[in-house]
């Protein structure tokens, strides 16, 4: 079985995609992606377009408003689509799931994927606003981000659900980057999502204030505490395999 058919993408609605820009935030490090899509979600005011299905996943529905609704949701219009999370991904789900969103992006004709994550910063208390570097996965990319004047994470390795994601974006011929904010290794981080976001307006311009999202922080911080102990637990299993595959060099 293709490892992508492990994973099922439901669309709802007549979306008529126009090359749209994909912005993933699945949780990792700081949560910095899961915060940056959910409040991009609210301020845009997209609608759910669809969701992620697979026998992969944990058992688990969350309620909003009263609707039972999938953890794993899409939203979006015909130029931007989000993709998001409010479960961690198990370590066994990241390759079938990163193929088949490859593969659904792939189909949507999308012009460029937008991965958004943490960078783990140990002096993070002394840092007052997070820096945010990029990673472009091809050379069209790579001009990309040098055009919008992003600064380049020149050395190092990055790993998990993103780093996977650059992959097979790359084999399907798709264009994707990863904007890393400087963050907390295992606190939701809400100023780092805020930086993150004004570094995607230079590829979205949506005109997003962040100044709600960092009012709002010590709020974000109580709700996402939960999915970021899920995030962390599932961690070590995935540092496992990471660190089997880290460049001598950097260990």
């Amino acid at each position: 079985m293709n490892m992508g058919e492990l994973v099922r993408i439901v669309e709802e609605g007549d979306v008529v995609y126009n090359n749209p820009i994909v912005l993933e935030g699945l949780p990792d490090v700081g949560l910095v992606g899961t915060i940056a899509a959910s409040y991009a979600v609210e301020k845009m005011g997209y609608k759910e377009i669809g969701y992620i299905e697979s026998d992969l996943f944990p058992p688990v529905m969350v309620i909003h408003k009263g609707k039972l609704k999938s953890p794993f949701r899409i939203y979006g219009d015909e130029n931007v689509v989000v993709v998001l999370s409010e479960v961690a991904i198990p370590p066994n789900a990241i390759y079938p799931l990163t193929e088949a969103l490859a593969d659904w992006f792939k189909s949507i004709n999308a012009k460029l994927v937008i991965s958004i994550t943490g960078l783990p910063a140990k002096d993070r208390m002394d840092i007052e606003k997070p820096e945010v570097f990029a990673v472009g996965n091809n050379e069209d990319a790579m001009k990309t981000l040098k055009a919008k004047q992003v600064d380049l994470l020149e050395e190092g390795f990055i790993a998990g659900t993103y780093a996977i994601m650059q992959r097979e974006c790359s084999k399907k011929d798709l264009s994707a980057i990863a904007l890393l904010a400087q963050c907390y290794p295992v606190y939701p981080d809400p100023g780092a999502a805020a930086s993150a976001i004004e570094s995607l307006e230079k590829f979205l311009e949506l005109g997003i204030d962040v100044a709600e999202l960092n009012e709002r922080a010590e709020e974000i911080k109580l709700k996402a505490r939960d999915l970021m102990r899920q995030t962390v637990l599932s961690a070590p299993e995935m540092q496992k395999e990471v660190e089997q595959d880290i460049p001598f060099m950097y260990q």
